[in-house]
């Protein structure tokens, strides 16, 4: 049985965080709500203020996760990081969009994670 779309995202999102810290990125939030909009995760690298799109898919069958995040998607995911800058101004920070990708089809069962840093233009 394929997990639900939004299981599938959570999962995604906690094997992305996890692989995060694991680098080093200290996470800020996670599911942060702005314009009617969520940022899959905030996370601060050094003094980077980093947006992480994150893409789940149970396989690459149907092609790889980082090819779903075209153009109409990341303009949105840059008005929602522009909205959360200027909530909590970070007006003077660095910033940067990541997008992370997890495929549940990893040897043993394990999911492969997949991180592209600066993925396209911040704010």
């Amino acid at each position: 049985m394929r997990p639900s779309r939004d299981s599938l995202g959570k999962r995604g999102e906690a094997e992305a965080a996890g692989y995060l810290r694991g680098i080093g990125y200290r996470i800020v939030a996670t599911r942060e709500r702005v314009l009617r909009g969520d940022i899959d995760i905030v996370a601060l690298d050094g003094r980077t203020v980093v947006f992480v799109e994150v893409r789940s898919r149970t396989d690459t069958n149907h092609g790889h996760p980082a090819e779903t995040v075209g153009h109409q998607k990341q303009r949105r995911v840059a008005q929602l990081a522009t909205a959360y800058i200027r909530r909590h101004r970070l007006e003077d920070c660095s910033v940067r969009i990541d997008v992370v990708t997890v495929t549940f089809d990893g040897p043993d069962g394990r999911p492969n994670v997949e991180h592209f840093q600066n993925a396209f233009e911040s704010p």
